[in-house]
């Protein structure tokens, strides 16, 4: 099952199929680390083996020499925007539709044509049919053929995500979920924004969905999933976690590679729990404060000059018969 929106009004179907086994890297990936906002995390897939450092805010667009090599041999890129939340009006950001311009902006200048954007939730501040409106008209500016899009806990205000999917829900199960394949890499977006109290929660109905979808995938099928909220125990004080997330992950152990991407938080961070990374993404909307740092996870103000360092996008490349991704994170600056 594959729900997306089309950011050309086409309606073509992906017509990637499921390849045979990949075969693996020479070496398990190496240590990441991460900054929390204002450091630009750059995993980088070259001989077949994982580099991870740091990126300066001044490192050229081109990527290290391993870095370029990697994306020149990449046979799949794809990009992640996060929490664009148009609609959100205060001092964090007085133009979040400026910001957001510039980060697509940004992505159809990468050089490059991804092979779809994925929108990893809260697209609007408060889930109006206006914002909604806007939000798509604004997708349709990205110079790509898809966008896949998640909801984040602002899509769904009062209303149970029920306009969110009358925009956005096109093909997908239950309350926005849905998978698809394309380049050897399966890929299964998880709606964890709906039921929750105050962390997020997946529900009996998706769990089954990703058993019963993984089910026929060989081991060495590399994994992508998307969520809003992380899939870890990031900081459960402030609701970023998702309680049920343990049962999906035991389901995803099997894989020798498994890679989860999230929103939510507005800013970088990578952890790796065995065949498992997760990263959470930065926002084009306004920064949060790191885990523990302030009362609550309210709307960081940051002198003017430097917004666009805590904003920003992420590219993600992969070449088939490896099993690790190429992540880049780059800000708006």
């Amino acid at each position: 099952m594959t729900g997306y929106y089309d950011s050309h009004d086409s309606a073509s179907a992906d017509d990637a199929e499921r390849p045979a086994a990949e075969h693996g890297m020479s070496r398990r990936q190496l240590i990441r680390h991460a900054g929390w906002f204002g450091g630009a995390v750059v995993l980088t897939v070259a001989s077949g083996e994982v580099i991870s450092h740091i990126a300066d805010s001044r490192e050229p667009d081109s990527m290290t020499p391993a870095g370029a090599t990697a994306a020149a041999n990449s046979s799949l890129r794809f990009v992640q925007v996060s929490d664009s939340h148009i609609g959100f009006q205060g001092p964090a950001n007085t133009d979040v539709v400026g910001s957001f311009t510039e980060a697509i902006n940004q992505v159809n200048s990468l050089g490059f044509r991804p092979d779809f954007v994925m929108h990893s939730g809260d697209l609007t501040h408060l889930s109006t049919a206006g914002q909604f409106d806007q939000v798509k008209q604004m997708l349709t500016g990205m110079q790509t053929d898809r966008v896949f899009t998640v909801p984040g806990e602002h899509d769904s205000i009062g209303d149970a995500g029920r306009a969110y999917r009358k925009t956005f829900g096109m093909g997908t199960l239950g309350d926005g979920w849905y998978s698809f394949d394309t380049h050897g890499v399966h890929f299964i977006a998880l709606v964890n924004t709906l039921s929750l109290e105050k962390l997020g929660h997946l529900g009996n109905d998706q769990i089954d969905f990703v058993r019963k979808d993984i089910a026929g995938l060989s081991s060495d099928t590399p994994l992508v999933v998307f969520s809003h909220i992380p899939l870890f125990a990031m900081y459960p004080k402030w609701g970023w976690s998702t309680d049920d997330a343990l049962k999906v992950i035991a389901l995803l152990r099997r894989f020798s590679s498994v890679t989860c991407l999230n929103g939510h938080v507005h800013q970088l961070f990578t952890k790796t729990d065995g065949n498992i990374t997760f990263h959470s993404a930065t926002t084009t909307a306004y920064p949060l404060p790191k885990p523990g740092r302030a009362p609550a996870p309210t709307p960081q103000v940051v002198p003017a000059r430097q917004l666009k360092d805590a904003l920003g996008i992420r590219t993600v490349g992969y070449r088939q018969g490896d099993r690790e991704l190429a992540i880049k994170d780059q800000r708006l600056a």
